[in-house]
């Protein structure tokens, strides 16, 4: 068998198609945190860090979005969710912060396996209808 020239590190961005470009940057930022690294208008296209990773948002009907058909809706999402590893994770702070910003959760923390263990997690709908968990320290 032969080897592999390269280990994976870890998820370095993901990229999610999106119906409006400025709605998805403010939930992203103002929600999550998460910071404009570079905008390409061009392409239609917003990078976005998220600690170690990025998020890449491609408007639909942008030249890259274009190529992956019709938008996400209640028949087909974009992906299953999205796992963002929190610190800290006090539920009643998260889900107050949620209910700031017109969300809720879609249910209590509950635990859950990601990289790191089993921990607590919460799962919320981003404005295009993909999951997100915010996922804290395993246990």
């Amino acid at each position: 068998m032969a080897t592999r020239p390269f280990d994976v590190r870890r998820l370095d961005h993901v990229v999610l198609r999106v119906r409006d470009l400025d709605r998805s940057e403010a939930f992203y930022r103002d929600v999550l945190g998460c910071a404009v690294a570079r905008r390409r208008d061009d392409l239609g296209l917003r990078h976005l860090r998220a600690g170690a990773s990025m998020i890449d948002l491609v408007a639909v009907d942008g030249t890259l979005g274009q190529r992956g058909g019709a938008a996400a809706g209640t028949e087909g999402r974009n992906l299953d969710h999205l796992c963002l590893r929190i610190e800290p994770f006090d539920e009643a702070a998260i889900v107050a912060h949620l209910a700031a910003h017109g969300l809720a959760p879609l249910g209590p923390a509950s635990s859950n396996f990601g990289a790191e263990g089993d921990g607590p997690s919460l799962y919320f709908d981003d404005p295009d209808g993909n999951a997100v968990e915010l996922k804290g320290p395993s246990a």
